[in-house]
């Protein structure tokens, strides 16, 4: 079965998934974070992409980023891909595949996800126990976000631009979102949108996008009250 085209729509952002085959190590010095961000940065400037948060994993990465061509995000993960498979592949004398298929990604509702997700994707360190507070990992967008320091790759979102009138107000609203949990529901409704290619958003958005794209946007509710008159007239 062919596999359907993932959602794009430009100036909509996305979020990405990239894991190592097998779960491997896909980062094992320094200069391979450093190598990966600075042909991230390239390949957004040529493709015409804004990134708005990221974190590079041991062995994946996640990033939101918003295109503005159909193609951008296609061509920013197929260029970085190529380039740095052959960085890994001679630093470290070893050939074949290095990630596991295609990238992830999903739409994201800016309004009611965007700022959900670039907490999401900047406390995975901390999910995964190697930090205990995000600001302790170096290879994410958090220092930028919202201590301040300077990262050519990250371009603010509108709706991070809208948590204060000025650089120092935006970052300390940011800070104090991280002192709030992000629910079990929302991570789990991130990851299977995700992982499994939905959209992510509200209701009205997700009708909108199935609306202009013609196409289902969530999975098909599963089962039914087996009592109900609708379920038994739907059997017949």
């Amino acid at each position: 079965m062919a596999r359907l085209p993932r959602f794009v729509i430009p100036g909509q952002p996305q979020q990405v998934i990239l894991r190592g085959n097998n779960q491997t190590e896909v980062f094992c010095t320094d200069a391979d974070y450093q190598f990966y961000l600075g042909k991230l940065q390239l390949a957004c400037k040529a493709h015409n992409c804004d990134l708005h948060a990221y974190v590079l994993m041991t062995n994946h990465l996640h990033l939101l980023i918003t295109p503005h061509t159909e193609q951008g995000i296609s061509k920013v993960m197929q260029k970085l891909g190529r380039h740095y498979v052959q960085h890994f592949n001679h630093c470290y004398q070893r050939t074949g595949t290095l990630w596991e298929g295609r990238y992830k990604a999903t739409l994201v509702d800016s309004e009611s996800y965007l700022l959900t997700c670039m907490r999401y994707i900047e406390l995975n360190p901390v999910r995964a126990g190697m930090v205990t507070h995000p600001s302790d990992y170096r290879w994410s967008s958090y220092h930028f976000n919202a201590l301040g320091q300077p990262n050519a790759l990250v371009t603010p979102h509108l709706e991070y631009r809208r948590l204060g009138k000025t650089i120092e107000a935006r970052q300390a609203a940011y800070r104090q979102l991280f002192k709030h949990r992000i629910s079990n529901d929302s991570l789990n409704e991130i990851r299977e949108a995700t992982n499994k290619a939905w959209v992510l958003g509200n209701d009205r958005f997700k009708a909108r996008i199935q609306k202009k794209l013609d196409r289902r946007v969530k999975p098909k509710a599963k089962g039914g009250d087996r009592r109900s008159e609708k379920y038994k007239s739907n059997r017949t």
